[in-house]
C-alpha cells in the first residue's frame, strides 16, 4: 500500500533534476574512456559513442516520462514492470535495481573517489576512503528530506560548475593539442558498426545510467504527472552536452597511450593540461564531484527496496519509514551492500556485470510502454511520449544490439547477471510462499 507523503516532505523539481544529473555524471564519464581506447582510437567514433549513448538515453527518458506520469509511484522499473507485465517481473526488476542497479554503482563511484584522492595523497587507503564516503552519506540521507535535498543540490551545482570550468581551461590552456581528428573518415564507418563499438556502448550506457533516477522518487515529487517529463528531459540533455565536452577535452589534450586501459582518466588529463600540481588539485576536485554521484544513488535507490517492503510482507522491514518519511532501513541496507562490493570485487567486473543487468532492466521497462498502451488504453496519461513509437523503438534496437554483443564477447559477466535475475525469481517465489503461509496460519488461528 502506498503511503501518503505530506507537502513538507516532498522534493521540488530542482532537487529531482539534481538527482538525475548527479546519478548520471559520475564514475562512467571519468573512467570509461580508457577502456574504450583499447579497441577504438578514432576521435570521431569515440565522440559518436557519447552522442549515440545520449540519444538512446533521451529516447529512454521520453518513454519513462510517459510511464512515470501515468504510474506515479516510487520504485522506477519495479513499479512499471509490476503494472505492465506481472508482480513477479516487477519484483525481479526491483531486485536487480536494489542489488546491482544502485549498490554496485555506489561502490564504483566510491572506489573512484578513493582512487582519485589516494593518487594525490598516497598515504591514504582508497578502500577506506570509499567506505567512509558511503557511510557518511548513508547517515545524511537516512535523516530527513531537508538534509538530503540540501546536500544533493549543493554538490550537483558544484559538479556542473567545475566540469564547465575544466572544459574551458583545458581548451584555452592547451597550446599543442593532440593530432587526433574529430571529423569523419572512411575508416570510421567500420569502427562504428563493429562489435567493439557495441561493447564500448555498454560503458557509455553505464555512464548515462541515472536518466531514469527521478522515477524512483515519483511519490515524493511535487505534481509528478506534470513535472516528471520536464525533469527527465532537462536532466538528460544537460548531461549529454557535459559528456561531449568532457571527452572532447580528454582526447584534445592528452596522449591516447597515456589513457589506454586506465581508470583515473580525469587525473591523467589534468596532469597533461596543468602539470603535477594542477593535477593534484584536479584529483581532489574530481573526487569531490563523485560525492554527489554516491549521494544521488544513496538517495534514489533505497526507494525501490521501500516499495518492495510495502508490497511483500517478507521484506516489510525495509518498507518502514522513519518519523520524517525517509526509508532509513532501506538506505542502510543498500549502503551496507555497496560496502560489501567495495571490499570484494574488481572495478571492471562490477562495471560490465552491473551495466549488462541494468541495460536489460531498462530494455523491458521501455518495452512495457507498448504493453501498457495495449492493456490499459483508457489509463489517464498526462504526458505521452513525443514522436511515439520512434523513441522507444530506437532505444530497444540500440540497447538490444549492445546486449547481444555483451553476451557474445563478455560471457562471464552476462552469466553472472543472469544468475542474479534467477535469484530474484527465487526470492519472489519465496515471498509468495511466505504470504500463503501467513494466510493459512491466520485461518487456523
Amino acid at each position: 500500500m502506498q503511503k501518503e507523503v505530506t507537502p513538507n516532505r516532498l522534493f521540488d523539481p530542482k532537487t529531482a533534476v539534481a538527482v538525475v544529473v548527479a546519478n548520471m555524471i559520475g564514475t562512467g564519464v571519468f573512467t570509461s574512456l580508457g577502456f574504450q581506447l583499447v579497441d577504438i582510437q578514432s576521435g570521431f567514433a569515440l565522440l559518436m559513442l557519447w552522442v549515440v549513448g545520449g540519444i538512446v538515453a533521451l529516447c529512454g527518458a521520453l518513454t519513462y516520462a510517459e510511464l512515470g506520469a501515468a504510474l506515479p509511484r516510487n520504485g522506477g522499473e519495479y513499479n512499471f514492470l509490476s503494472r505492465c507485465y506481472h508482480p513477479g517481473a516487477g519484483f525481479v526488476s526491483g531486485w536487480i535495481s536494489s542489488t546491482i542497479g544502485f549498490a554496485a554503482p555506489v561502490a564504483l563511484a566510491a572506489i573512484t573517489f578513493g582512487s582519485y584522492l589516494s593518487s594525490v595523497f598516497p598515504g591514504l587507503s582508497s578502500n577506506w576512503l570509499a567506505l567512509s564516503l558511503i557511510f557518511a552519506l548513508m547517515m545524511v540521507h537516512g535523516s530527513n528530506h531537508r538534509n538530503s535535498a540540501g546536500l544533493q543540490w549543493v554538490f550537483t551545482l558544484l559538479k556542473l560548475a567545475l566540469i564547465i570550468l575544466f572544459c574551458i581551461l583545458g581548451f584555452v590552456l592547451e597550446a599543442t593539442p593532440e593530432p587526433l581528428s574529430f571529423l569523419p573518415s572512411a575508416m570510421d564507418e567500420h569502427a562504428i558498426l563493429s562489435g567493439a563499438f557495441a561493447v564500448s556502448l555498454i560503458y557509455v550506457s553505464y555512464a548515462y545510467m541515472g536518466w531514469n533516477a527521478a522515477t524512483y522518487l515519483s511519490s515524493e515529487l511535487e505534481e509528478p504527472q506534470k513535472t516528471l517529463p520536464r525533469i527527465l528531459f532537462v536532466g538528460t540533455t544537460l548531461v549529454l552536452f557535459c559528456y561531449l565536452g568532457i571527452n572532447f577535452i580528454f582526447l584534445y589534450t592528452t596522449p591516447i597511450e597515456a589513457m589506454v586501459g586506465k581508470v583515473e582518466i580525469g587525473y591523467i588529463a589534468a596532469k597533461s593540461i596543468f602539470g603535477q600540481v594542477g593535477a593534484d588539485l584536479t584529483g581532489v576536485i574530481m573526487a569531490l564531484l563523485l560525492v554527489s554521484t554516491v549521494s544521488a544513488m544513496t538517495m534514489a535507490g533505497p526507494r525501490v527496496l521501500q516499495v518492495i517492503g510495502e508490497d511483500f510482507k517478507l521484506f516489510s522491514y525495509l518498507g518502514r519509514l522513519n518519523q520524517d518519511g525517509i526509508p532509513q532501513r532501506a538506505i542502510y541496507f543498500q549502503s551496507l551492500l555497496a560496502m560489501l562490493f567495495v571490499v570484494t570485487s574488481s572495478f571492471e567486473s562490477i562495471l560490465i556485470f552491473s551495466g549488462f543487468a541494468l541495460a536489460l532492466n531498462n530494455f523491458f521497462a521501455v518495452l512495457g510502454i507498448f504493453i501498457l498502451r495495449f492493456k490499459e488504453p483508457n489509463l489517464e496519461r498526462p504526458y505521452k511520449t513525443w514522436g511515439f513509437p520512434l523513441p522507444p523503438i530506437f532505444f530497444l534496437l540500440l540497447v538490444g544490439w549492445t546486449l547481444f554483443y555483451i553476451i557474445k564477447e563478455k560471457t562471464t559477466e552476462a552469466a553472472y547477471s543472469l544468475l542474479v535475475i534467477v535469484l530474484g525469481g527465487c526470492g519472489y517465489l519465496l515471498s509468495i510462499g511466505y504470504e500463503k503461509y501467513l494466510k493459512k496460519r491466520k485461518k487456523i488461528t
